[in-house]
């Protein structure tokens, strides 16, 4: 079969011929449809800080994607060959303290696809039975492909109360985007979002956004006074910008939340917490997705709801164009990039 490697520690990524990966107890096996990169991806692309303590190359990446189960293991019911199934990336002990509380998603022994263990990006795939999520064939196949990351935003979204609410987001990277639809499908109030880049503008747009606020070229802060006097019911940090910090602080109303879902380049940031703490905010950390119950919340949303994120999908391409869509992403003009694997077996 033909893969998509990280096969040297260094910068970029190959397409390669690599064995067909053999089933395992616990295990099925998946002809991969499509995959989505991922921001990750593109650490890896790049053989960043976090690569280089994480990855022990050669690794077959990807841990976005969907497939067909085509063979079981031992343990695994027979029941199961010809679903049709998206990738759940973190794979869990499920005897840890935080997997037995229903914390699994915060699993202390976590070993994720495509990082830990080889992932998805290639013909086959052999995963844990767990992590290959049912899902409905009305959902298309280049949203299949990227239930993993848009499980990360409906985390991120039903950590509070959204229905009637005004919604901050800050930062259209794709999982905010996700955030704008899902926000709407919920029944928020109104949602309101800050984003520099034109491209992701006009996603947003496309997506629902009520407002959209460019700091380069608003005054954000007095923006927000006059469309939240009281403050916002809730904000959604997917930047990883520091300035969002102090502007969700200053404009999430007393009782609201703040759920932090971006990651900082400087993981040190200065906070005016006199102001969080007598606000009673509450100020939450998102990590990855509830386990099972982000899942079945995103299946109701894209059957019962109709929750439509097809405009995120902005590239369908080869898996052999790996290198472009890496090259589109790193420009920032792209949503999500979804990779053909059919003739890759």
């Amino acid at each position: 079969m033909f893969a998509i490697a990280k096969l040297r520690p260094e910068l970029g990524i190959d397409v390669i011929e690599a064995p067909e990966p053999a089933i395992r107890p616990g295990h099925v096996k998946l002809r991969v449809k499509s995959g989505s990169v991922c921001g990750t991806d593109l650490h890896i692309y790049h053989w960043d800080a976090f690569s280089q303590g994480r990855i022990k190359p050669p690794r077959i990446i990807g841990h976005e994607f969907c497939g067909e189960i085509i063979e079981v293991g031992e343990g695994v019911p027979g029941s199961r060959i010809g679903e049709f199934v998206s990738s759940e990336s973190h794979i869990v002990c499920g005897t840890c303290r935080q997997c037995l509380s229903g914390q699994a998603h915060v699993c202390v022994n976590t070993r994720l696809l495509g990082i830990d263990v080889d992932g998805g990006f290639g013909g086959f795939a052999v995963i844990p039975t767990e992590n290959a999520r049912v899902t409905p064939r009305v959902v298309p196949e280049g949203v299949a492909s990227m239930l993993d990351a848009l499980g990360n935003a409906v985390h991120t979204v039903m950590a509070g109360p959204i229905e009637n609410g005004t919604i901050l987001i800050t930062g259209m990277g794709p999982i905010g985007l996700f955030a704008v639809a899902i926000c709407k499908a919920l029944g928020a109030h109104k949602v309101i979002v800050t984003e520099v880049r034109q491209y992701r503008k006009e996603l947003a747009e496309q997506l629902g956004a009520d407002v959209i606020l460019d700091p380069t070229q608003h005054d954000v802060a007095a923006e927000l006074r006059a469309l939240a006097p009281q403050g916002v019911d809730a904000t959604l940090e997917m930047s990883g910008h520091p300035s969002a910090l102090p502007l969700a602080i200053t404009h999430t109303r007393p009782g609201g939340r703040i759920s932090l879902l971006g990651l900082y380049q400087e993981a040190q940031q200065t906070i005016e917490l006199n102001t969080l703490i007598m606000k009673g905010i509450d100020l939450q950390g998102i990590v990855g997705r509830r386990l099972p119950e982000t899942w079945d919340q995103m299946i109701w949303l894209l059957v019962e709801k109709k929750l439509d994120v097809t405009p995120v999908v902005t590239h369908r391409v080869s898996f052999r164009d790996v290198q472009s869509a890496m090259e589109t992403l790193e420009k920032g003009e792209a949503g999500k990039i979804v990779l053909d694997f059919s003739d890759a077996g």
